[in-house]
């Protein structure tokens, strides 16, 4: 009978059980899992941020990685980028800031490429490649295909680099009537913004794909444009996107139980919407 008594005192079987909280729910494990699987370099805090921005639902970080450390693996996706047929489909604007970037085409040819984006909005505003060993001219002509059809700025910000020097591109902002403003020589960290985004381009979507020459690559940036601009959330703009953040109105929330996939730069990118 001692026993007994210890045993009901001090034991998890003769006491109630609390009810423990509950976990997210299975249509939420398999959307935070399919998301993984068609976008396979998203990580937690980006899961968490689509998620919540598709769904309008308030989720942390944490119960992502929870959720993908118990139900994902890696080998479930097949590969860790997209399938060969994928690879082969691909054979407030005042402060604006300009960056460029060396990359290869299939043919082993060099090609430099122009990237102007809205500081504010993170808004990615306009490419332009051209082939090496460009000049003035050539810089003038990719800024202008570039911001063909936007409303100018007042400002540019742009590096120390000399193809920022010749006489065509100052004579060109000086038409434009746009000002230039240089960030502080050799520290990259003062231009920080436009350096991410040349990264970010690089990892998530040149280096998985091909390309064939400078029409075929700004057809291709464009593309990766338009999914930065309007379906890709951001951290620095608190989960919403660059155009969300210049004034256009938020979609429609899903919800779990109905919803679709919308396919992005010849199926790369997958994020979901509203069914």
């Amino acid at each position: 009978m001692v026993d007994r008594k210890y045993h009901i005192l001090f034991s998890s079987a003769g006491r109630p059980r609390k009810p423990g909280p509950k976990g997210p729910s299975a249509e939420l494990i398999a959307a935070i899992v399919e998301l993984k699987r068609r976008n396979p370099k998203f990580g937690c805090v980006k899961i968490a941020e689509q998620i919540s921005h598709t769904f309008g639902l308030d989720i942390d970080k944490d119960v992502v990685r929870r959720v993908l450390a118990k139900h994902y693996r890696p080998d479930d996706s097949g590969c860790d980028g997209p399938s060969w047929m994928t690879l082969i489909a691909h054979a407030k604007d005042s402060l604006w800031t300009i960056d460029m970037f060396r990359c290869e085409s299939i043919l082993l040819r060099t090609f430099w490429v122009m990237v102007v984006m809205d500081v504010f909005t993170r808004r990615i505003i306009g490419f332009g490649a051209e082939r090496a060993d460009i000049d003035g001219i050539s810089v003038c002509r990719m800024f202008n295909r570039a911001i063909a059809g936007q409303q100018l700025p007042k400002h540019v910000s742009t590096d120390n680099d000399p193809l920022y020097r010749f006489h065509r591109w100052l004579a060109n902002l000086r038409v434009l009537q746009i000002d230039e403003i240089k960030s502080v020589p050799n520290v990259p960290v003062s231009h920080p913004f436009i350096e991410r985004l040349i990264g970010t381009l690089r990892r998530e979507y040149l280096d998985r794909l091909f390309f064939w020459n400078a029409l075929d690559l700004e057809r291709k940036l464009q593309a990766y444009g338009l999914f930065y601009n309007s379906s890709r959330v951001h951290q620095s703009l608190s989960g919403n996107t660059p155009d969300e953040k210049s004034g256009k109105p938020r979609p429609a929330c899903a919800v779990l139980n109905s919803y679709r996939w919308q396919q992005h730069c010849q199926s790369l990118f997958h994020t979901p919407i509203a069914a």
